[in-house]
């Protein structure tokens, strides 16, 4: 199930939770929120899931291959399996996903997003023509790592939509995106001739140029967006450290040894999120109480 990636799958939800929690307007109910949480991860094992078969059946995930062993290429699984692993998951997405809406009180059309979800996380590299294979893997992950995320937890719980949460939504986008894109700098020699991605088609040199303008961008956003309170300035602050760290380890390192670098962008994303979304709350919290 890759757990090392769930954090990256919470760090959009929980901050577009705890922002909508945190106003007066909000639905305020916590048990919705789980349930949104518990969505998120049963989306994000369902991608990861059907990510392994995929790759299984083209062979990607053949000898030489730079990242961790997975269970069908160590002959755990086998392809029947993993099919009702799959189909297991569906269901659980589903069923979280038709709970929270029911718990959360909003619109029905949610489900929409929900659906759209699903097939991006089992068309990957699993179908006739997944995407992954065509270097929209990029695209996919900002839309609903980053946009889909933040907005439509936000959107889940609050019961509208706040123009200004953009701003750590496209933050957030861009620091998932960099995560595939350093996952698939690790794998260029596996990769080669077998699917197209963003680092084979424009380079290592310029793919670790497209990791710093990406890490860059999505963690300025982060910090610009504070609206001048020095504390919630601090706690974003804090972050910056590990983001650096990544990106010298990602100029220093290539094949295997960019392996580390994966959980430590994702475990960075999903600690600046919390710090956002509790910089966000301490600012509001002396504004809702006099309201």
């Amino acid at each position: 199930m890759r757990l090392r990636t769930l954090p990256l799958s919470l760090a959009g939800v929980v901050c577009g939770g705890l922002l909508a929690m945190g106003e007066r307007e909000s639905s305020g109910n916590w048990w919705a929120f789980v349930l949104v949480l518990i969505t998120a991860c049963a989306l994000q094992v369902l991608t990861n899931l059907s990510n392994e078969l995929g790759d299984h059946l083209s062979g990607v995930d053949g000898e030489g291959r730079e990242g961790p062993n997975y269970s069908m290429a160590d002959g755990g699984l086998t392809v029947k399996q993993m099919w009702k692993a799959i189909n297991g998951t569906v269901v659980a997405c589903c069923v979280s996903g038709l709970a929270m809406v029911l718990v959360s009180g909003c619109p029905w059309w949610i489900l929409l997003l929900g659906a759209a979800a699903i097939w991006a996380a089992t068309h990957y590299t699993l179908g006739k023509s997944p995407y992954g294979y065509k270097g929209l893997g990029d695209l996919f992950v900002f839309l609903f790592f980053g946009l889909a995320s933040v907005m439509g937890s936000y959107f889940v719980l609050a019961h509208h939509i706040h123009g200004y949460y953009f701003i750590p939504a496209v933050g957030i986008g861009l620091l998932s995106v960099a995560v595939l894109n350093v996952n698939n700098i690790r794998d260029m020699a596996s990769d080669a001739g077998l699917r197209k991605t963003i680092p084979l088609r424009i380079g290592v040199r310029r793919a670790r140029i497209y990791q710093t303008v990406l890490v860059s961008i999505g963690w300025v956003l982060m910090a610009l967006s504070y609206g001048g309170n020095p504390l919630f300035g601090v706690l974003i602050l804090c972050t910056l450290p590990l983001f650096v760290w990544h990106l010298v380890g990602t100029w220093r390192n290539e094949g295997k040894r960019l392996d580390p670098m994966l959980p430590l962008l994702v475990l960075s994303t999903f600690l600046l999120g919390i710090l956002y979304s509790l910089g966000i709350l301490l600012y509001l919290w002396p504004i809702n109480s006099t309201i």
